[in-house]
């Protein structure tokens, strides 16, 4: 409390009168200090107290910062004097509270952070940018990278803080410039790098910008921080100077080696975060390409945004068939993004112009997988595969094949061949999904079964079926209610449960 009261007096005594202008320093050796908690905070408050009134009096030095010691001595006037003097107090501040936003204590990361953005606000309202000419940009841009390469740390997980910052973002011209800074950063930081991943900054950096919510259209950028006089003639007011930026700050962030976790969550978010708001969406197919070309969970997660480029912007990848064939692997029935596979799965075999021998490929691929398959995963792949007899009957050959296959040994259908023309699938029989007629769960014999009947022209929805999960399978046989079924028309009397039974004579079971 006494530490409190000192640095309160400080300040009334620095605001007061410029005599004193000197006590400054004790706020900012406190500052400097970085040793206890409550000092730090303390002097952090104070300076954002102080700071922020001389902002407003403009009582700071505006225009370039000449140095210290050869401006106090030359023919300053007293005032432009203590103004340059002050500034760079200001300036020290602001240095000190950017290294306490790595500092243990996550209060005083806020408080800086927050005191840092504080002085960008009212920088932006009263600036210490000279204003050369009409439509020179005064927004404190350098005071904004300061606090963006605060946030992202090389060593530490910095997402807490990041998520305190995210309220700033909302602000049209902010989220513009921390666009622009995070462009810069990237470039500086990862160069050094020679191409090795950073984990915890590139994460940073993804924490940054991946929940950025661009605005649709021009009229929608209405939440300017600060505006100027002539801010509609300034690129910060334009909806293509956003989506320029926010195109190159992807672009410069893709371009660098991803850990395969970051690889994931950037994929998930592609198709309707990124995609959409890119000025040329097109600059996106190496980084896809060659993540559709990595395999696993990775090349599902591709299909997404390889699905809006071939639709959309008439993008034409060689062997897509066949790439995508060849991530038919047991795991797509485990993973956790089978809902989405399946889905555009469904959308890529839509087509009645896809040759007969491909979606046999597709067809018997499936079901050889479904042997192994979960319940769940049984429920939604069998209307599938009858949504795709339904599109193409010419493949219903597997179903009616008197004489075909009746299991793996004599089955002419190979496996492990990548090209779908030469698998020989058109030659085969569906004895899979006879073979699931046995299945245990009964839900799954039944879905089966339907293959033994003549198909509607109606297509089944699977839409319902892509989420469901074990246990909602498990919940539903829970709650079914289950009669008493007699299994003796006869009481059972005596041991063996026989009318004449000499044992029943000697032997009781009450």
């Amino acid at each position: 409390m006494a530490r409190s009261a000192a640095v309160a007096a400080c300040l009334e005594a620095v605001l007061g009168s410029r005599s004193n202008a000197n006590r400054v320093f004790e706020i900012l050796e406190l500052l400097a200090g970085q040793e206890d908690e409550e000092d730090l905070l303390c002097a952090g408050r104070a300076c954002s107290r102080l700071f922020g009134a001389l902002l407003e009096r403009r009582e700071l030095l505006v225009g370039p910062l000449p140095a210290e010691e050869p401006s106090l001595a030359d023919s300053y006037s007293a005032e432009d004097k203590y103004k340059v003097w002050m500034r760079h107090r200001y300036k020290e501040c602001v240095d000190c509270l950017a290294e306490l936003m790595g500092h243990d204590a996550f209060q005083v990361k806020e408080l800086s952070l927050c005191t840092l953005m504080k002085f960008v606000e009212l920088e932006a309202r009263y600036p210490l940018i000279k204003v050369e000419w009409k439509g020179s940009l005064t927004f404190p841009r350098d005071l904004l990278k300061v606090v963006v390469d605060g946030l992202l740390p090389l060593n530490e997980d910095a997402s807490l803080l990041i998520s305190r910052f995210q309220e700033y973002m909302e602000y049209d011209d902010i989220r513009y410039f921390v666009i622009k800074a995070v462009t810069e950063s990237i470039g500086q930081v990862m160069q050094k790098t020679k191409e090795r991943p950073l984990p915890f900054y590139q994460q940073n950096v993804f924490s940054l910008i991946s929940p950025i919510n661009m605005p649709n259209k021009e009229s929608d950028m209405v939440k300017f921080l600060v505006k100027q006089d002539n801010w509609e003639e300034l690129k910060v007011s334009k909806l293509q100077a956003h989506k320029q930026a926010f195109e190159k700050m992807w672009l410069s962030f893709l371009k660098h080696k991803l850990p395969a976790g970051l690889y994931k969550k950037v994929l998930v978010i592609l198709h309707d975060s990124i995609l959409p708001y890119m000025n040329e969406p097109t600059l996106m197919i190496d980084f896809l390409t060659l993540a559709y070309g990595i395999g696993g969970a990775i090349s599902l997660l591709a299909l997404n945004g390889l699905f809006i480029l071939i639709h959309q912007h008439n993008l034409e990848y060689p062997d897509f068939y066949k790439k995508l064939y060849s991530l038919l692997d047991p795991s797509v029935y485990h993973v956790k993004y089978r809902a989405r596979f399946f889905h555009l799965l469904d959308l890529f075999l839509s087509s009645s112009h896809l040759p007969a021998y491909l979606v046999a490929a597709f067809i018997k691929r499936l079901s050889r997988l479904a042997l192994t398959a979960p319940p769940e995963a049984l429920l939604m792949v069998i209307p599938f595969i009858c949504n795709l007899f339904r599109r193409h009957p010419s493949c219903k050959v597997l179903v009616h094949r008197p004489n075909g296959p009746e299991d793996i040994s004599e089955d002419p259908y190979i496996m492990e061949e990548e090209e779908p023309s030469k698998s020989r699938a058109l030659e085969s029989s569906l004895w899979e999904i006879q073979t699931l007629q046995s299945h245990y769960y009964p839900e799954v014999a039944k879905a089966a079964a339907i293959l033994n009947q003549s198909l509607s022209e109606m297509e089944d929805d699977i839409s319902g079926l892509l989420e469901l999960s074990a246990y909602e399978l498990f919940d539903k046989e829970v709650k079914k209610k289950v009669t008493d079924v007699p299994l003796e028309f006869e009481q059972v009397r005596g041991l063996f449960g026989k009318k004449n039974d000499i044992f029943a004579e000697h032997f009781s079971l009450d």
